[in-house]
């Protein structure tokens, strides 16, 4: 049987974006985001729950995001689940996270473009390192954006 590994979310970020690079100078993108659901109940009550969920960039998916978003910018995400466990360094015993990894993305919020909405975004995949870039121009949620500064 086929398996399949796919997330599509939309929410806004939690924090600022926390960029690091590894020793080959691969760009990794760390973050949260929250995804906010309203539900009402049979008797009419409307409730609104909020899922935090850890998310991670790499290439130049990680640089754009960092450069272009902000806590509290909205976002469009698609990419994977991972699942990851280690051992506590203070003899914690062992600890799992499960996080997305970014694949694509898409600026949302408002922008100087007619319609608000950023165009495609894109990066790379991890341990592929292939550039899935897409063309398209970039909305940016929280601030003004000068499009002839996107690089793609």
């Amino acid at each position: 049987m086929a398996n399949f590994n796919k997330v599509i979310l939309m929410g806004n970020l939690t924090r600022d974006i926390e960029l690091r690079q590894t020793q080959g100078g691969l760009a990794i993108a760390k973050f949260g985001m929250a995804i906010n659901r309203k539900t009402s109940s049979q008797s009419g009550e409307k409730r609104e729950t909020t899922c935090f969920v850890d998310m991670t960039a790499f290439g130049k998916s990680a640089e754009l995001l960092s450069q272009y978003v902000k806590k509290g910018s909205p976002l469009f995400v698609d990419g994977r689940l991972e699942f990851s466990t280690w051992e506590s360094k203070d003899g914690g015993g062992k600890r799992s996270k499960l996080e997305v990894i970014v694949e694509n993305f898409q600026f949302m919020g408002s922008g100087s473009r007619e319609g608000g909405a950023g165009g495609g975004g894109g990066g790379e995949r991890r341990g592929g390192g292939r550039d899935q870039a897409q063309e398209g121009a970039a909305g940016a949620g929280g601030g003004e954006v000068d499009y002839g500064d996107i690089p793609f």
